[in-house]
């Protein structure tokens, strides 16, 4: 069998495997029966802070992603503009190009001159452009949005007391953005500036949501905007939204501690195989040189890192929880 052939076959079972996923992993009745005995609760629930959580589960709903617009974005080309824009990073789109494809021709380059196999440095090289600026842009934008939701409940808190002072909306935001550091002082500050330049409130507090794309901003900014159009206690539903995001935030720490054994275990058992096939290349290279040139070894390898990954796929869902 040629290693075309061992290809197709390989595509063929990954391709069966994720159509029986599709098709069995359906949603849980019992899940979905506690779910909406727990809507019907928060929405005949008199309690405030039940509203309010009510409220932002809404807006966590309705900003789920879709597609690759899940931000917005008409392209993935503006996809991809905004997701460096979240980083907080001066990068644009052909920055993030340029970088990617001077890392994957260096790969590329490097790993021929070791093995001398084109076609595996080549698919080597094309994987690690393609596959680590981003995940460098992930974790970048990741750091920044726990950033930003550790320190926008605080925000929120200063926000309330200038509120309960007399201070107009206005006014508090400046207060908020002058007095927070990191990311909730550049978000509002962008607001302000935008408030200054003619924007409306509602339209500069939108595009910092479209931008961050949380839902803790999202139900701020439809707080406010539900708030001018119907009125109402501005401070004490802004004070329970606080109180919301903070008990989320407990709740995000407590099922991280509790995964963190676990995700210890697939970081260790996940890298072994490539430190070990690491070290004994360099100690041995003609013992495990044959995964280079032979095309038996090179597809037996591609297969087990295709198998591994989707192992790491399957535990990293396993301790994904929605909050």
């Amino acid at each position: 069998m040629s290693i075309i052939q061992l290809f197709l076959v390989a595509g063929g079972l990954m391709g069966f495997l994720i159509l029986g996923y599709t098709l069995l992993a359906g949603p849980s009745a019992a899940k979905e029966s506690a779910r909406r005995l727990q809507a019907v609760r928060f929405r005949h629930s008199d309690n405030a802070e039940s509203k309010v959580e009510s409220q932002l589960k809404k807006a966590i709903a309705a900003r789920k992603p879709k597609q690759f617009s899940k931000a917005g974005a008409g392209s993935r080309l503006e996809a991809l503009a905004l997701r460096l824009e979240r980083t907080g990073m001066n990068w644009s789109v052909m920055h993030y190009l340029y970088a990617s494809l001077g890392l994957a021709l260096l790969i590329t380059a490097l790993l021929f001159l070791q093995t001398g196999a084109a076609v595996l440095s080549l698919g080597v090289g094309v994987l690690f452009g393609a596959g680590l600026p981003h995940f460098i842009v992930g974790f970048l934008i990741k750091r920044r949005t726990n950033n930003f939701n550790a320190k926008f409940p605080d925000g929120i808190e200063l926000l309330v007391r200038g509120l309960r002072s007399g201070l107009p909306v206005a006014e508090t935001l400046g207060v908020v953005a002058g007095e927070v550091p990191g990311p909730v002082g550049q978000e509002f500050r962008a607001v302000v500036e935008r408030i200054k330049i003619g924007r409306t409130m509602e339209e500069a507090l939108q595009e910092t949501a479209n931008k961050l794309g949380t839902p803790e901003f999202q139900f701020f900014v439809i707080t406010l905007a539900i708030q001018r159009e119907t009125g109402g206690n501005l401070a004490e539903t802004l004070s329970n939204l606080a109180d919301v995001l903070r008990k989320r935030s407990q709740m995000k720490l407590k099922i991280k501690a509790m995964s963190s054994e676990s995700k210890a275990s697939a970081y260790i058992v996940g890298s072994l195989p490539f430190i070990v096939f690491g070290m004994i290349y360099w100690i041995n290279p003609d013992y495990v040189g044959g995964f280079f040139t032979d095309d038996r070894l090179i597809a037996t390898g591609l297969g087990g890192m295709v198998w591994m990954a989707i192992g790491g796929f399957i535990m990293a869902k396993m301790v994904s929880f929605e909050i």
